[in-house]
C-alpha cells in the first residue's frame, strides 16, 4: 500500500475509530500529525494524544472523546487541501466552518494553527482540514 496522503489517512483513521466506537486511534507518528492532534485536543474534539514506541519508529495514539450517551464529539472531518490540489488562503480569506461552530486547521509559515488563530495572527497558509 503506497501512502500518498498521510493527513487524509490521519483523518480517516480517527473517523473509522469513532465509527467503530473505539477508545483510541493509533497511527504512524509524524510531527505534522502530532500538531494536528494537538489542535484537536486544544479545541476539545479529542481527549488526548501521545507518542509511543512502535515496531518501527513511533506511533501516535489519539484518545477519542464521546458525549455522555456515547456519541462522538467530532461530527465530521474533511481534508481540504490534497497532494494533487493544494488550497491556499490569505489571512483575510480563512473560512469559518459551520458558521464558526467548527474549526479550520491551517498550516502557516508560523506553524499549524486553527483558522481563528491564523486570522488573529494575520497569516494565511494551506487549508489542511475542517473539523466540526
Amino acid at each position: 500500500m503506497s501512502q500518498t496522503d498521510p493527513i487524509a489517512d490521519f483523518l480517516t483513521r480517527i473517523r473509522n475509530a469513532l465509527q467503530a466506537d473505539h477508545d483510541a486511534a493509533v497511527m504512524p507518528h509524524s510531527t505534522f500529525k502530532a500538531e494536528l492532534a494537538r489542535i484537536l485536543v486544544e479545541q476539545g474534539y479529542v481527549e488526548s494524544c501521545s507518542v509511543e514506541p512502535a515496531r518501527v519508529g513511533q506511533a501516535l495514539r489519539v484518545t477519542l472523546k464521546y458525549t455522555e450517551d456515547r456519541k462522538p464529539v467530532i461530527a465530521g472531518m474533511k481534508r481540504v487541501s490534497t497532494p494533487g490540489r493544494r488550497e491556499y488562503v490569505g489571512a483575510g480569506q480563512v473560512p469559518k466552518v459551520q458558521g464558526g461552530m467548527g474549526t479550520t486547521i491551517v498550516s502557516t509559515s508560523r506553524g499549524v494553527m486553527t483558522g481563528h488563530e491564523a486570522r488573529r495572527a494575520g497569516v494565511g497558509g494551506e487549508l489542511v482540514a475542517k473539523v466540526w
